[in-house]
């Protein structure tokens, strides 16, 4: 089954605007490190957070890879997230590239992770997703949402959220 890790700028701009439940579109395993779910402070993703995590998500972490991670980064501190690279250090397959999966908008993130063989994504692709998958969120409601990211802070360019607002609709 596929482990899907999400970071904390995805958990942020999902948060704020109450939508963290379109992370179930995925196929397999949601993991939220403890420590990532810890770094998110501000409200109301906070507290949508919390009530999220009440839903049996999982939030271990790979302590054992932690170091390996940081050691990969370098001089890059990117928090919490490193419990993210950890996961997918952890349960990469190279035979699978879809054994492991991160949902983040961090770009060290998203490149370290891909690198390590994980699929990525960012909140707006999870968006994507769950207009595909759930026939209970219209076209028309996804791209409510994709707005209202990008309202609360992970500004996209015109054409970037053009993209994704036609992603949704195809």
């Amino acid at each position: 089954m596929t482990r899907i890790y999400v970071g904390p700028t995805s958990l942020y701009s999902l948060g704020q605007i109450g939508e963290l439940s379109l992370l179930d579109a995925f196929d397999g395993g949601i993991v939220i490190p403890g420590p990532v779910a810890d770094e998110v402070r501000v409200e109301p993703t906070a507290t949508n957070l919390e009530e999220y995590l009440e839903a049996d998500v999982e939030t271990a972490v790979d302590e054992d890879r932690v170091e390996q991670a940081r050691s990969l980064l370098g001089e890059k501190d990117i928090g919490a997230a490193v419990t993210v690279l950890a996961g997918v250090l952890a349960h990469r397959d190279p035979s699978d590239r879809s054994a492991v999966a991160v949902v983040s908008e961090d770009r060290t993130v998203r490149r370290m992770a891909q690198g390590l063989g994980a699929e990525i994504t960012s909140s707006f692709g999870v968006v994507v997703r769950a207009a595909i998958e759930d026939k209970y969120l219209s076209s028309r409601q996804a791209k409510r949402i994709v707005r209202r990211i990008d309202q609360h802070g992970m500004h996209l360019t015109g054409e970037l959220r053009e993209r994704a607002v036609g992603e949704v609709a195809e």
